[in-house]
């Protein structure tokens, strides 16, 4: 994926992603209860994410639709955080988040298995 959400137009993805194909106006309602954005808040955030080719806007009522998965947004940005933080070093982000949180055993095993698919 090239193109860049910010972190706004993410919280406008979240909703899709979350809530599935729904109204402009159910996006809005639901941004106001949780950040208190007003409506023309919102509604240039999904403009904006239209012209990013990240939303598809389509009739009755201005309902909107993710173009993109999650998971293709979550990856990109993390490739993003890779490279700009860690010189492309993926072990060194690694490291460093193991470094900052008391794992569990079942946590600790369960990554152990996704190691031990990757190689």
């Amino acid at each position: 994926m090239d193109t860049k959400l910010f972190d706004s137009e993410l919280k406008v993805m979240d909703v899709i992603w979350e809530k599935g194909e729904l109204p402009a106006k159910e996006i809005a309602k639901t941004l106001t209860a949780q950040f208190g954005w007003n409506v023309n808040t919102t509604y240039t955030l999904i403009k904006r994410c239209i012209k990013k080719g990240a939303i598809e806007r389509f009739e009755p009522n201005f309902m909107c639709r993710a173009l993109i998965p999650k998971e293709a947004v979550q990856e990109a940005q993390t490739d993003e955080l890779i490279n700009k933080l860690y010189g492309g070093c993926a072990d060194q982000l690694f490291s460093a988040l193991l470094g900052r949180k008391k794992l569990s055993a079942e946590q600790i095993e369960k990554l152990k298995q996704t190691i031990n698919e990757l190689e």
